[in-house]
């Protein structure tokens, strides 16, 4: 369906949709962004008046009008930039005459140099020079571009006038995208930009073309929110187009460019923005005040959502006599103190800052001071404004809080009466007379467009105002899609979810089980869900018990939408999708009429569809009834009524595969030889997603005896020019390759040219390595390692001996689990042994590489410190080797390729980090535990420590306890301990060698013999305790320390829950294991 955008009453979007040709089919919607309204392209001329925009689409609008170039930073699913995109490709033309030039470019060490090197080359056209230059990019990108920033602050009496019209947006691991304002703020600060915020989609081109204005006196950031507001569909009806931006600009930077030059650039733009409201009727300030005029509590917020919030929730309790105002921050750089300051009332005697951190450790901690307390604080307290001066409060908050009313209202009603309101939910009055619906479904249903297809049919209604907000969680479900819809004949402007639908419609049955829809409906109101072959005696079975109750004491009415009666409604997507639309409609907004139920039909030119889901609908939508039984169900288990937003698109659940390509050599030497035009890159190890290095074999001697059985051996690398470096308690990963004698013999029986060349994708598919085939397997293909179930499933699909197949199929599936799992673990089978058993399974090489997975790097604890030996890194490893079911010896794959390396071998290594780190202090103790190789890491710590001491410095008690079979064997390092011990570098020396003697001692039976020691390293001293190798001694061991934690307490007279305090040593550090 393509939109097309004229302008009227109802908007660009709101009154013309492009028919298709034939009526024959339904025409497919698509949505081409989250970032444009209803999801649909703008045509540039048709931005004007009332119409349906994104806050997203009209920064892109002013910045294309207003800029000679756009330098964007957009990360790909971002779309900060696609409309600007878009209309540079057609040429449409900006204020100056000329095509705007788009120049997309990634967010990465340096950024920003490219749009500094424009505007200051030698080559740039001076006549340009007054032209505004502007950048969009998210917040995340804002720490890269601080350089950039900086030199430009510097230089910036002769640069362009330069606008970052920045979307705050970064992504946080548990919380998804969260709206950061912090890093603007603080480069502002630091670098002396200038700081304006957009609070809503209303005001978002205004201070788009203030923001670029204030360009012309210092470089300017121009922010507002990059998750919701920014992406809600609403419609504004005084939005400027092209002559009225033109006319608006070049007025005031008339009076920008005759500014006194005595004033200062606070003076100036105070100035600036006198002339701004002049020319368009406005009445913006830097510091904005609501709420009661006598107030005696004043909320400071800055931000998109913080400040509709404090405008909407502080008038509504100001109204209702609650003596509360807010302070909303529209200009933080510069920060006017005079005009802050005249904006509070002088009734006031309380402050509360809500000020944003980072995250929910700053917002505990007490040293930290988010950045509008200190402005506030600094104003407040030097002024003479007051008698007594007021108090001012840092309301910290994460920047991955989302605030809706009720939770804002709490937090005010706290501060301003010291109440701790609960129960309802708070409703505005601005939403009082508005429908509020909800629909929750998965990212690939057919009917994922169906909230937009519906508010784009609605806003054809010019007395409607639509509100349309989609959010995203691609970690629930493959993709979750909660879409907020809202129709009002009153403008609406709120920038948080839904909290009391009149309408939740769960399109996907799953979600029940995922998520708390009845929640977010109000009381009497309506939930409809999508059950396919829908029985009235199982609605028990699939409406969650919780679900059921809240419908019966909510007293929600239910409405089932089942068409599985009517196959077609069920295999044609398009018809399933149109009669979601119109169930919702004739739940949602009964009195909708008929010909508007058909116009939903000739949006998408389909009539005759459209008929027969009305019909449909009387077969397939029931209501009902609530039994009263639900009244005595279960109460509702801790599930999400919102969703946190981690992505803007959905979730893209198909990779493609590219196929493996036969070549010969001179297909190889065209890429080596002609490498621009093949796109050639010679690197080490391509196929690794990690830095790797080539470094050389320097020692590898063996630690135990030759007739010993247990080859234990100590390997040292030369890291020469290599560039590797490390740091103490890493893991050095080794690139292994497979043994070259195994792969010949597979080869041979498999029937392969070992010769051959196979051009290979490499790890991440933006790349081909040429290798033969040999090469692939020897270091490339995991052929001879254990395979897991989809192997066999996978293999299966080539057998064609019947017999194979079903059993192929049966190993891959829950039927044939026990045996897999005998086969995995005690016959301990590779690929080639399943590939040399199914015979009549006999993948191409292609199919083999597909099927068979990578090699995969092996990691083992660095036993060196690089401060010791700069040159070198060394390692402990136990060759891994067992005598299979067939009695053949097997070994570990990358254990046997070090082992066999002599001296000078060059390999390829990689470094990992660890959760292996000494204290910050030199004096705190260490105490650790370490079986058979896990050692390693510990000889690291006793080298760097015994440096230390060396140089004079004061080091902590070192307790190191080693456990192995049997010390004549196995005292792996034992000359070093000793002579560590005799140097006074390690204080207690506990060895448990456990068969040595007819009773077995293991290292918790030696620490217990010094736990007068443990108790006044560990407890006293406040040392760490650090714990690698196997995982059996984990409780033994920790009940020991348990044990030295209750004995000093009893010592000290103090009660201890023991657990509770190796859990906070645990997060404090202090209780590290690394076991395997």
């Amino acid at each position: 369906m393509q939109l097309k955008q004229q302008e009227s009453g109802g908007g660009a979007l709101a009154n013309q949709m492009t028919m298709p040709a034939s009526k024959t089919e339904r025409a497919e919607f698509t949505k081409q962004s989250a970032s444009l309204p209803f999801g649909q392209p703008v045509a540039l001329n048709s931005i004007s008046g009332p119409t349906y925009v994104t806050g997203q689409l009209l920064v892109q609008q002013v910045a294309y009008k207003l800029s000679d170039k756009i330098f964007s930073y957009s990360p790909e699913t971002f779309d900060l930039d696609v409309a600007v995109k878009g209309w540079s490709k057609e040429e449409e033309k900006n204020i100056h005459g000329y095509t705007t030039s788009v120049v997309s470019l990634q967010t990465r060490t340096g950024a920003g140099a490219f749009a500094l090197g424009y505007i200051f080359s030698n080559d740039f056209d001076l006549s340009k020079r007054h032209v505004p230059q502007t950048l969009l990019a998210p917040s995340l990108s804002l720490r890269h571009l601080r350089n950039s920033l900086d030199q430009l602050a510097l230089l910036y009496g002769v640069a362009s006038p330069f606008v970052a019209h920045v979307a705050a947006a970064d992504y946080s691991a548990n919380a998804g995208f969260v709206t950061e304002y912090g890093t603007a703020m603080q480069l502002s600060e630091e670098l002396g930009l200038g700081l304006v915020s957009s609070s809503s989609p209303y005001d978002t081109q205004h201070m788009s073309i203030f923001a670029t204005l204030m360009a012309k006196i210092i470089p300017t950031l121009h922010i507002y929110d990059g998750v919701r507001t920014s992406r809600e569909t609403v419609r504004v009806i005084d939005v400027l187009g092209e002559v009225g931006i033109t006319e608006v600009f070049n007025d005031v930077s008339k009076v920008a460019d005759v500014l006194n030059k005595r004033l200062d650039s606070a003076g100036k733009i105070v100035e600036l923005l006198k002339a701004f409201n002049g020319e368009l009727g406005t009445d913006y300030e830097l510091f904005e005040y609501s709420g009661h005029e006598a107030a005696e509590t004043v909320f400071v917020v800055f931000g998109s959502a913080e400040s509709q919030l404090a405008k909407q929730v502080i008038g509504h309790l100001a109204a209702k006599g609650v003596k509360v105002g807010a302070v909303s921050v529209r200009v933080y750089r510069p920060f006017v103190e005079e005009a802050f300051l005249n904006v509070l009332p002088e009734s006031v005697m309380n402050i509360a800052v809500l000020g944003q951190v980072s995250d929910e450790l700053a917002v505990a901690d007490a040293a930290v001071q988010s950045l509008l307390y200190s402005d506030v604080l600094t104003s407040v307290s030097f002024s003479s404004k007051w008698p007594s001066v007021p108090r001012v409060e840092d309301m910290k908050y994460a920047a991955a809080e989302v605030f809706t009313p009720t939770s804002f209202a709490s937090t005010v009603l706290k501060i301003a009466t010291k109440d701790n309101p609960t129960g309802s939910k708070l409703q505005l009055p601005q939403l009082e007379n508005a429908g509020q619906y909800i629909f929750w479904d998965v990212d690939d249903s057919v009917a994922l467009c169906a909230p937009a297809v519906v508010g784009g049919l609605l806003s054809k209604d010019s007395t409607n105002n639509i509100y349309l907000d989609e959010s995203h969680d691609n970690l629930v479900q493959g993709g979750v899609v909660r879409t907020d819809l809202r129709i009002s004949k009153n403008a609406i402007d709120a920038p948080y979810a839904i909290e009391e639908a009149d309408v939740a419609f769960v399109v996907e049955e799953k979600l029940l089980k995922e998520v708390s829809p009845s929640q977010s409906v109000k009381s009497g109101g309506t939930l409809l869900l999508k059950l396919p072959n829908f029985k009235e005696e199982d609605i028990e079975k699939r409406i969650p018990s919780h679900v059921r109750k809240e419908i019966y004491s909510k007293g929600i009415e239910l409405y089932i939408l089942d068409s599985s009666s009517s196959p077609a409604f069920e295999t044609d997507a398009s018809a399933a999708r149109l009669l979601v639309e119109l169930a919702f409609l004739k739940v949602a907004r009964p009195g909708t009429k008929h010909e508007v139920m058909l116009r939903l039909g000739q949006m998408e030119g389909n009539t005759p569809t459209v008929e027969e889901c009305i019909d449909e609908l009387d077969r397939s939508l029931m209501k009902f009834e609530i039994p009263a039984t639900w009244a005595e169900e279960a109460s509702a288990p801790v599930l999400p009524v919102t969703l946190k937003t981690n992505s803007f698109v959905p979730f893209e659940k198909q990779e493609s595969e590219q196929d493996l390509q036969i070549s010969d050599w001179q297909a190889a030497a065209k890429g080596l030889v002609f490498k621009e035009a093949y796109a050639t890159q010679t690197t080490l190890r391509p196929d690794q997603t990690v830095k790797t290095y080539t470094i050389h074999v320097k020692e590898n001697r063996r630690l135990t005896p030759a007739t010993y059985d247990r080859n234990i051996f100590h390997i040292e690398f030369d890291l020469g020019n290599s560039g590797l470096t490390y740091k103490i308690g890493e893991a050095l990963g080794i690139h292994a390759d497979n043994d070259p004698e195994l792969v010949e013999e597979f080869i041979n029986s498999y029937g392969l040219n070992a010769d051959e060349l196979v051009l290979v994708p490499t790890r991440d598919g933006n790349a081909f390595e040429t290798r033969t085939i040999f090469q692939s397997l020897v270091q490339n293909i995991d052929i001879l390692g254990k395979p897991p179930k989809r192997f066999y499933e996978s293999l299966s699909e080539f057998a064609t001996d019947e017999l194979e197949k079903k059993k192929l199929a049966s190993l891959g599936a829950q039927e044939g689990a026990d045996e897999f799992k005998r086969r995995n673990e005690v016959d301990t089978v590779t690929y080639v042994d399943i590939l040399e058993e199914f015979k009549s399974a006999h993948p191409s090489f292609s199919d083999l590489v597909r099927i068979v997975g990578p090699l995969k790097r092996r990691e083992y604890s660095i036993a060196s410190a690089q401060a010791v030996s700069p040159n070198a890194v060394a390692l402990m490893i136990v060759v891994v080797d067992w005598v299979d079911t067939k009695g053949r010896t097997r070994y570990g794959q990358a254990t046997r390729y070090l082992s066999g390396l002599p001296v000078g071998t060059a390999i390829t290594a990689s470094v990992k980090p660890s959760v292996m780190k000494l204290p910050t202090r030199d004096d705190a103790p260490l105490i650790m535990a370490g079986l058979g190789t896990g050692l390693a890491p510990f000889r690291a710590f006793v080298q760097y420590r015994a440096m230390q001491k060396a140089q004079g410095k004061e080091i902590g008690a070192i307790l190191l306890y080693l456990g192995s079979r049997h010390k004549r064997e196995e005292y792996l390092y034992g000359e070093e301990w000793e002579a560590y011990l005799d140097a006074g570098v390690i204080t207690l020396l506990g060895a448990a060698f456990s068969r040595d003697q007819p009773q077995k001692i293991y290292i918790q039976d030696r620490m217990r013999q010094t736990m007068n020691n443990i108790v006044k390293a560990y407890i006293t001293q406040e040392g760490s305790f650090y714990l690698c190798g196997p995982t059996w001694p984990v409780p033994d061991v920790t009940e020991v320390l348990q044990e030295a934690i209750e004995t000093e307490a009893k010592m000290s007279g103090r009660k201890v829950d023991s657990k509770k305090e190796i859990d906070k040593l645990k997060e404090d550090g202090r209780y590290v294991l690394e076991v395997y």
